[in-house]
């Protein structure tokens, strides 16, 4: 096939993507099914290709080599279905479906070696090409493995679809294109099958209608690449918007962070030093220091909120405008000693309540107190920063 060295590729960089995600999450059952799916399929990929086919023979047997590529080929078939199944149903649906596939996995397994056993020696390398393709052994072992296989693509495709109902409106695409790939897989899969049941009788003719069938495969394999590819390059662009989007808040909380922790140093959380000279460009850090930044901010008026109370005893702290708020924030911090008893305990108010229990609105809350902040006519900012 045309498309097998692009689709191996794209499953061992897939591979090497979800092994990252599953040493983070190395208790994901979900994902380690689809480690697990992408490992066998790609080792099923590897030993499709005819020279380390051959070289598996040659070091034991042959017939082995072909015997691998499937039995590791159809595995990584049946955790894919077991994947989408874990992620789309209830415990009890993918325990039965495990017990069901297993066994069905299990019998074919068992079929295919009984019959390259059935095979005389010397035929065991046999293709779909072979003219000995009426051999009762070498018939059952394609019609055989051609049924799992338009099982095991329409299982998959179809659970597939069922993903797109729990997925995002930008995944759904990938899914879609990945489910209609499958579903061509299927298709040519019992073209094959077809084609072995004609060669029986006529095992020297119709050998256009492999080669149509070929090409069939190669567009429903560009239909699983487009789908593959959609799927990275959404979550790709997905993680990217959110490392901008966080790297931008970060500094619009900074006039308010630097107030804050001027009068409070004791606010910025501990942090180990950059393990190397590009530990501080990686993007995962950027999501960390967002967070540490907008935890400090709080903590920061947490402690400030009682001479907040002090300087606006008749103000809603927790509702008031921003550019209300501020000019408050400026006034405790000049109210604010510069070093405070530490015997004495001062009651906390509550100040800049988000609209929301997640830290979307606290953030949306805080930036809009450090906008108004960094807003604060230039003479007050400079009176604020000389009683710090």
């Amino acid at each position: 096939m045309i498309l097998h060295l692009p689709v191996t590729v794209m499953l061992i960089i897939g591979l090497i993507w979800k092994a990252v995600d599953l040493v983070r999450a190395p208790h994901d059952r979900v994902l380690r099914l689809l480690v697990g799916a992408l490992l066998l399929l790609t080792t099923g990929d590897l030993l499709g290709f005819t020279e380390i086919a051959d070289a598996v023979n040659a070091a034991t047997a042959v017939g082995v080599g072909k015997i691998a590529f499937n039995w590791i080929y159809m595995c990584g078939l049946g955790a894919l279905i077991l994947f989408f199944a874990a992620a789309t149903s209830p415990p009890a649906v993918y325990r039965r479906l495990l017990r069901l596939n297993t066994a069905l996995l299990t019998a074919v397994l068992a079929a295919l070696v009984l019959t390259m056993l059935a095979t005389p020696p010397e035929l065991r390398g046999h293709t779909l090409s072979t003219p000995h393709m009426a051999q009762p052994a070498i018939t059952s072992f394609y019609l055989i493995g051609n049924v799992y296989f338009i099982y095991a693509y329409l299982s998959s495709g179809l659970w597939a679809l069922c993903y797109t109902r729990m997925a995002s409106r930008h995944l759904a695409p990938s899914l879609r294109a990945m489910a209609a790939g499958l579903f061509g897989l299927a298709a040519t899969s019992a073209g094959r099958a077809l084609w072995v049941v004609i060669r029986v009788d006529s095992p020297d003719s119709y050998h256009f209608y492999d080669t149509v069938n070929r090409a069939l495969t190669d567009v429903a394999l560009a239909a699983v690449l487009v789908g593959i590819f959609l799927s990275g390059a959404v979550q790709l662009v997905t993680h990217l918007r959110s490392v901008a989007r966080h790297r931008r808040m970060y500094h619009q909380l900074t006039p308010l962070w630097t107030a804050l922790v001027t009068a409070y140093p004791e606010l910025v959380l501990n942090q180990d030093p950059p393990a190397s000279r590009w530990d501080g460009f990686r993007l995962r850090r950027t999501h960390t220091r967002f967070y540490r930044r907008l935890i400090e901010c709080r903590d920061g008026l947490v402690r400030l909120s009682p001479y907040l109370a002090s300087v606006a005893p008749d103000i809603d702290l927790a509702r008031c405008r921003p550019d209300q708020l501020v000019r408050n924030i400026a006034a405790a911090l000049a109210l604010k000693p510069a070093v405070e008893d530490p015997s004495t305990a001062l009651p906390a108010v509550v100040v800049a309540s988000p609209s929301g229990p997640d830290m979307t609105a606290e953030a949306r809350k805080l930036i809009a107190v450090s906008t108004a902040f960094a807003a604060l006519p230039e003479d007050r900012c400079a009176e604020t920063a000389g009683c710090l």
